[in-house]
């Protein structure tokens, strides 16, 4: 019995250390433009030894410190587009996010989601999702987008949020992160 344990354990173990992400699906569909940027990245730019005096280059390269991953997919595919809202709200009934919140007007329909982090301080991921993409001059490769699926996960300290939303051209909503937790 002991040997069918330790065989069971070893069997589950690869799929414990390699974690995948339900949206990995997306970086081999045609009609989907990604953006995957992963932990050594984030360590490789966090240890570039630049004197900084500016605050905002600073705080970013503090957060970059502490994020495993960005991943940013892109469509302009309607069918793709109702694939990645299933999977998205599949994704948040299992992960355990909270709606922080959700701005729709005529150009579009933007909701952000976090995972808790350490403290009240910290999110260990931050999931920006936008549909309805209209009347917005933003063309990728000649593609219209439809839709953005954006996942950050890492230590990300709310508090210097607004350094990264600058840096890596993220939306200035997430400036709000931690003023309406």
């Amino acid at each position: 019995m002991r040997k069918h344990i330790i065989i069971a354990l070893l069997a589950v173990l690869p799929l414990v250390g390699h974690s995948q992400s339900i949206f990995d699906k997306y970086e081999d569909v045609d009609k989907v433009s990604a953006v995957v940027v992963n932990e050594s990245m984030f360590r490789l730019l966090s240890k570039i030894n630049v004197e900084v005096d500016d605050q905002e280059a600073q705080d970013f390269m503090d957060i970059a410190q502490n994020l495993k991953n960005l991943r940013v997919f892109i469509t302009e595919d309607k069918t793709v587009s109702a694939d990645m809202e299933a999977t998205m709200k599949k994704y948040l009934k299992s992960a355990s996010l909270q709606e922080l919140m959700r701005v729709k007007d005529k150009d579009a329909n933007v909701r952000f989601y976090i995972k808790s982090g350490r403290d009240e301080d910290h999110v260990s991921e931050l999931l920006m999702f936008v549909t309805g993409i209209k009347n917005v001059d933003m063309e990728i490769n000649d593609r219209k987008i439809e839709t953005v699926l954006l996942s950050l996960t890492g230590d990300i300290d709310l508090n210097k949020i607004g350094s990264l939303t600058k840096k890596m051209n993220l939306p200035n909503e997430l400036n709000k992160a931690g003023k309406n937790r």
